[in-house]
């Protein structure tokens, strides 16, 4: 009996051996030569955010005493911003003040810089917009009042992917209810809007 079982043992070793010797080298003894495919990347371009994405898009922003709301739209659909197109964007501007003794807000300035940039980096800004008021100390943005403004992005270079429009609002606050001195504020604001091909 233990012969046989000597036997069969053997057997099993024999097997073994050979399905051993079918299955290659072993993954440790490869070397830097061997056949293993290397696995590649490809770069998946970084989508570009879009702060008019939905259309429209509103932010409060605070210059001191003064908070401002605003609305931000463009009339030309998002699919139509191209980087030969005339892009307008329109806002709209109110304001309120903290605290609120009867003093009024103006608004001396309004300006908009467009800066186009391709996916190696930011090109050559456009010439500034400048709304600058006609009347004295400013235009009135004291809520109920606001103020509304359509600027106008033109043309950038065809490598274009996306333009930053940089935003700077100047206020004149009342010193006092009566009094014909005035603080500056300035708020700025950022949006970043994708072109289409």
């Amino acid at each position: 009996m233990r012969i046989a079982h000597r036997a069969a043992g053997a057997v099993v070793a024999a097997a073994a051996a050979l399905s051993l010797a079918g299955c290659g080298p072993a993954p440790w003894e490869e070397g830097a030569g061997g056949s293993t495919p290397t696995p590649t990347s490809t770069a998946v371009p970084t989508p570009v955010p879009n702060d008019l994405s939905g259309g429209a898009t509103q932010r409060e922003l605070t210059a001191g005493a003064v908070a401002a709301t605003i609305d931000y739209w463009s009339t030309l659909s998002m699919d139509k911003w191209t980087a030969e197109a005339v892009k307008p964007v329109s806002i709209s501007l109110i304001t309120t003040i903290t605290p609120n003794d009867g003093q009024k807000v103006y608004l001396q300035r309004a300006t908009m810089t467009a800066v186009p940039s391709s996916p190696t980096g930011a090109l050559d800004a456009l010439a500034p917009q400048v709304d600058a008021a006609t009347v004295s100390p400013g235009y009135l943005v004291l809520d109920p009042y606001s103020y509304s403004q359509t600027f106008n992005v033109g043309p950038v270079p065809a490598e274009a992917t996306y333009v930053t429009l940089q935003f700077s609002y100047d206020f004149l606050v009342q010193t006092t209810p009566t009094s014909s001195e005035y603080a500056k504020q300035t708020a700025t604001d950022t949006l970043t809007v994708a072109l289409t091909d």
